[in-house]
């Protein structure tokens, strides 16, 4: 047997982050583009974007700067509030996992 569950986070009952949506900043941060991201991820570029604004919206801050197109090409970063946001979710998974893994032991070793 393993143990499985499943982590995110919600303001007033709305998810803001979740291991899905952190997988998303990630893959905007690697492809450089909402769209990228979204094609990576075979989603929408319309589900992403939203979600991207969910995000915000309930966060209060951006998470994502994007620019428009040019001489320079547009595309899309994740802002430092994002970056904080990732590594704060990062540690707490890192501390769910262990967690989980401990009360497991505990609880269905043979005795």
């Amino acid at each position: 047997m393993q143990p499985r569950y499943n982590l995110w986070l919600e303001v007033d009952g709305q998810v803001v982050l979740s291991l899905w949506r952190a997988a998303l900043l990630r893959a905007v941060a690697s492809c450089g583009s909402i769209s990228g991201a979204a094609e990576y991820m075979d989603i929408p570029y319309r589900t992403a974007w939203q979600k991207i604004h969910e995000m915000e919206t309930r966060l209060g801050e951006k998470l994502v700067a994007t620019q428009t197109g040019g001489a320079h090409g547009g595309g899309a970063r994740l802002t430092p509030a994002a970056e904080r946001h990732l590594a704060r979710f990062d540690r707490l998974a890192q501390d769910m996992e262990r967690f989980v893994a401990e009360a497991f032991a505990a609880n269905f070793s043979d005795p």
